[in-house]
């Protein structure tokens, strides 16, 4: 009997400190980061790069135990899913800058009688810099390889409301019994170069509609927060990027108390567990913040599996 595969996408993370220099190799090699049209302007870009953030970024990752937490998130989440779907799916994740790349899991895929293959990203709202380039990463390799299923993709899915409770209890949770008017709530997305969305990049968009949906559900909830923004995090180079930075979104926030949830991922990375956590923590202590707080990611949690179950039934 043919079977289904359900595949989730992400960007990956070291998973080990020698993983380090691949992983900003592979990033800075990928066409839709790196926009420029002449290969070789991106190979020298790119290496140079790499060449000046290797011993940086491997400081960070001794920070984060010697590797970024994402693959063992996912694993989690992949093993939750294929206990909730059964035998008769075969659920995987492929990364798209380190281990396992789609090559090693399309071989695995291509020893099995799969008919149809479902991708989905990790990345709730879509860019051309994340869920473009990993489903054109998969969809390459495959073409390339003896598979002939049929690939389904989906390119957004924020609007999914089992996906969206998933991000409620996340920030419920970072919240306890406190008083939520003590607190404003800041959802904080990973930057993107202005050029990009001035290209017609459609991310911009869909983080400020996620946003408004989130709004509604905590006014809904009557989780009554002091005020909620937006914000882009992670910005890198003298280029102009989305506004207004976390950093300078801090400074505007009257300093009582703030709950950071990061909106554009699923999975906690090194972005989350060290960026937000730890730098954007002590920028929040030093402008004077009583309390500060990041959310976790959904990571694993029921709710993502739910949402995840709902999305694949939508894409048949």
């Amino acid at each position: 009997m043919k079977k289904e595969a359900i595949i989730l996408l992400n960007m990956g993370g070291p998973n080990n400190l020698e993983e380090v220099e691949m992983f900003l190799t592979n990033m800075f090699s990928d066409k839709n980061i790196l926009t420029m049209k002449s290969n070789l302007l991106r190979k020298l870009v790119g290496g140079l790069i790499t060449f000046t953030r290797t011993e940086s970024s491997q400081e960070i990752y001794r920070q984060l135990g010697g590797k970024s937490p994402i693959v063992g998130h996912t694993q989690s989440l992949v093993k939750k899913l294929q206990e909730r779907l059964g035998e008769k799916y075969i659920v995987d994740f492929v990364m798209r800058y380190t281990p396992p790349f789609a090559k090693e899991v399309i071989e695995r895929l291509n020893k099995e009688d799969i008919d149809k293959i479902y991708l989905i990203p990790m990345y709730p709202q879509y860019s051309t810099t994340t869920t473009k380039s990993s489903l054109e990463d998969f969809e390459e390799c495959y073409h390339d390889s003896t598979g002939d299923a049929l690939l389904v993709e989906i390119k957004h899915y924020f609007e999914n409301e089992s996906y969206n409770k998933a991000v409620i209890q996340r920030i419920k949770e970072s919240m306890g019994e406190d008083e939520y008017r003590d607190f404003d709530i800041i959802f904080s997305a990973h930057g993107l170069p202005q050029k990009i969305v001035d290209a017609g990049d459609v991310y911009e968009k869909h983080i400020t509609r996620h946003v408004e949906i989130l709004k509604q559900m905590l006014k809904e909830q009557k989780m009554d927060f002091y005020e909620t923004h937006l914000a882009y995090q992670s910005k890198v180079g003298p280029m102009q990027w989305l506004k207004p930075s976390l950093e300078d979104k801090l400074k505007t926030v009257r300093n009582r108390g703030v709950v950071i949830y990061p909106i554009a991922f699923t999975i906690d990375n090194s972005e989350t567990d060290f960026e937000l956590e730890i730098e954007y923590r002590e920028i929040a202590e030093e402008l004077g913040f009583k309390d500060y707080r990041v959310c976790r990611c959904v990571n694993d949690s029921d709710l993502f599996v739910d949402a995840l179950c709902e999305i694949y039934e939508k894409m048949k």
